[in-house]
């Protein structure tokens, strides 16, 4: 299962939209390596100058790894932190998350980052598994 989803959240989904801070807040408690991960890639974002943060390291399991996974590949999760943080998430393999500033979507280095050549240098044989 993606998320843990309290009741008072599920029954308001049912009976219509729900608020995005609500999901996010069931998105950090469910999801807690990637949610710090994220946040993580995002505070060096921040602090820093350039247009792009990411994170090169392995989770630290398999479990850790999943969240990640799961949290990246949900198009409502991925979109949901992407409004949150204020960033583009753009992801490899499965931990290479990176946060671009909005306005580097559309210049080289993120291009280069999302593209079947840039996924292709950043394979390795010990990332197969993962």
């Amino acid at each position: 299962m993606s998320l843990t989803v309290p009741p008072a959240l599920l029954d308001a989904a049912e009976r219509g939209p729900v608020d995005d801070e609500a999901f996010i807040a069931c998105v950090r408690e469910s999801l807690p390596y990637a949610w710090a991960t994220v946040s993580r890639v995002v505070a060096e974002l921040e602090t820093g100058d350039d247009d792009l943060a990411d994170n090169v390291v392995p989770p630290p399991t398999d479990a850790d790894r999943g969240q990640l996974l799961r949290a990246l590949a949900s198009d409502a999760i991925r979109a949901s932190l992407e409004r949150h943080f204020g960033v583009r998430l753009a992801f490899q393999n499965c931990h290479r998350v990176a946060a671009f500033r909005p306005s580097a979507v559309d210049g080289e280095r993120y291009r280069r980052f999302v593209s079947t050549r840039g996924q292709l240098l950043n394979q390795s044989p010990e990332l197969r598994n993962c």
